[in-house]
């Protein structure tokens, strides 16, 4: 199976008590299912979050059919994941030089050790 890899980064407003309560949404156990179901059903295979400061890291693992549209039309039609959407953007703020206020923004290869 091919698998293809993004990398995207989202900051967190700068407060360590939505920072810390941000984190507990995301432990394990802790996603709602129908979100995890919802990335499932995407195509995305694996999915990695890491923290520092309030600059966060994803690693999304896909599959070859995986679209970034079309999740976004998934997402958009899926009132489970609207409700996350909203309750995350609570939490989250764009990096600076995003463009209409895009949260996750993807990352560009710049070396791979081969």
């Amino acid at each position: 199976m091919e698998v293809r890899r993004y990398c995207l980064t989202c900051d967190l407003k700068d407060d360590s008590i939505l920072i810390e309560k941000y984190k507990s949404f995301h432990a394990q156990g802790k996603v709602w299912p129908e979100i995890i179901q919802s990335i499932k059903d995407s195509g995305i295979l694996n999915m990695e979050i890491y923290l520092i400061g309030n600059r966060m890291f994803m690693i999304l693992e896909v599959s070859k059919d995986f679209d970034f549209n079309k999740k976004a039309q998934m997402d958009s039609k899926n009132p489970k994941v609207k409700e996350w959407e909203t309750l995350m953007s609570t939490f989250q703020k764009p990096v600076e030089w995003s463009r209409n206020n895009e949260k996750w923004l993807k990352m560009g290869r710049i070396f791979k050790l081969n």
